[in-house]
């Protein structure tokens, strides 16, 4: 499967919709799914607003859980990465990056303490 890098700086504001899940590798089992690493994979659906109203949301998976994602929250997303899929009769794109972490915000700009 070949992998095509997207410039994440083409496609507008970026935002967590929904926070990082475990990516499941086995519905029935709940088996969450692994990296070659031994990294749990994660699954962020993060909005992408191009131009004007229109908004898409897509999945990212990323190896280990990203930290202080929340909902509505704007992300940097590192090395992304497209692959084109297909099984039997369906197909589609799936995406992953190295990282996915908040932009900070004018007012923790500077804030001391941290995590």
């Amino acid at each position: 499967m070949q992998s095509i890098p997207v410039d994440t700086s083409r496609l507008g504001v970026l935002r967590c919709a929904v926070g990082p899940e475990p990516k499941l590798a086995d519905f029935e089992t709940k088996q969450v799914k692994k990296d070659r690493d031994g990294n749990t994979i994660y699954t962020v659906g993060v909005t992408v607003r191009q131009d004007g109203r229109r908004v898409s949301v897509i999945e990212i998976a990323v190896p280990g859980e990203p930290k202080g994602l929340t909902e509505g929250t704007e992300v940097r997303v590192t090395g992304m990465e497209a692959f084109a899929w297909a099984m039997g009769d369906r197909h589609g794109i799936s995406f992953r990056a190295s990282t996915i972490t908040p932009v900070p915000t004018a007012g923790s700009a500077g804030k001391g303490g941290g995590a």
